[in-house]
C-alpha cells in the first residue's frame, strides 16, 4: 500500500514540524483509500497533550479524536492516518510509536534537525507481528 500526499500537504507538515520544534508536532490525515492508495485530502494539526514532555512523545486527546472523527464522517472522508515529528531523531518509528499504533492507519514521521525539517517517511503497523512496514509516499 502507499499514501498519496500532495506537495502542499508535505509542505504543511514541514511547516507544522518546524513551528513546534523542539517539541513533537502531531496531526490527523483525512481522506479515502482508492485502489489501494490512501489519498490524503485534509490535514488537521492537533495539540500534543502528552504529559511527560513534548520533546520525545506525542499524545492526541480523546476529545480531539472525537472532533476529527466527526469532521471526517460529516465530510464523507475517513481518518487514514496520523503524522508527527521526531525532533533531532530519525524519521523512523520508536518503540513508543509501535506500542500506541493501530493497524490500517498510516503514520507519517518527519525528522527535524535543529529546527529544519528533513526526512519524511510513512509506516503501517502489521497487525500480525506488530512490526512497522515502510509505506511509499507518492505525489
Amino acid at each position: 500500500m502507499a499514501i498519496r500526499l500532495s506537495d502542499e500537504a508535505r509542505a504543511e507538515i514541514r511547516r507544522h514540524a518546524a513551528r513546534d520544534y523542539p517539541y513533537e508536532c502531531c496531526g490527523a490525515m483525512l481522506g479515502a483509500e482508492v485502489d489501494g492508495v490512501k489519498q490524503v485530502s485534509t490535514l488537521r494539526p492537533l495539540e500534543n497533550v502528552h504529559e511527560e514532555g513534548h520533546e520525545r512523545r506525542f499524545l492526541i486527546s480523546a476529545d480531539s479524536m472525537f472532533h476529527v472523527e466527526k469532521e471526517a464522517r460529516v465530510s464523507g472522508q475517513s481518518v487514514v492516518g496520523f503524522y508527527h515529528s521526531h525532533p533531532d531523531h530519525p524519521a523512523k518509528p520508536s518503540d513508543y510509536d509501535r506500542e500506541w499504533a493501530w493497524p490500517f492507519y498510516s503514520y507519517v514521521i518527519i525528522s527535524v534537525e535543529r529546527g529544519v525539517p528533513v526526512d519524511m517517511t510513512s509506516w503501517t503497523l502489521d497487525e500480525n507481528d506488530k512490526h512497522f512496514q515502510a509505506e511509499e509516499i507518492v505525489r
